[in-house]
């Protein structure tokens, strides 16, 4: 589920991969093989993500683990954070809907 988010947070931002590859300073392939989950974040990427994103490293570390379940979370914890990845999947939907609503200049 960490690809999911790091996904979402790129997503969210509105970038590309070839953006946040750069400003991650990682290739693009790289990239998308994080956000597709053929490749496992390393815990420096995830450093990365989380300088980049001014988000706490530990936030992403708890978000993924909860949802993949590998550690013993309440059931609460794990209900928000699905909550938490279905809002932030609702943002990024909206936004992109909204930007092809947009007339072109």
């Amino acid at each position: 589920m960490v690809s999911d988010a790091l996904k979402l947070i790129r997503t969210y931002h509105r970038l590309s991969q070839t953006e946040l590859a750069g400003r991650l300073s990682i290739s693009t392939s790289y990239l998308s093989e994080l956000e597709s989950g053929k490749k496992e974040p390393s815990l420096d990427i995830l450093q990365r993500y989380a300088d980049y994103f001014k988000v706490p490293l530990s936030s992403l570390v708890v978000f993924s683990e909860t949802l993949r379940g590998e550690h013993s979370v309440s059931k609460a914890r794990q209900f928000i954070s699905r909550k938490m990845l279905k809002i932030l999947e609702w943002v990024a939907d909206d936004s992109e809907k909204k930007d092809g609503d947009s007339p072109a200049a």
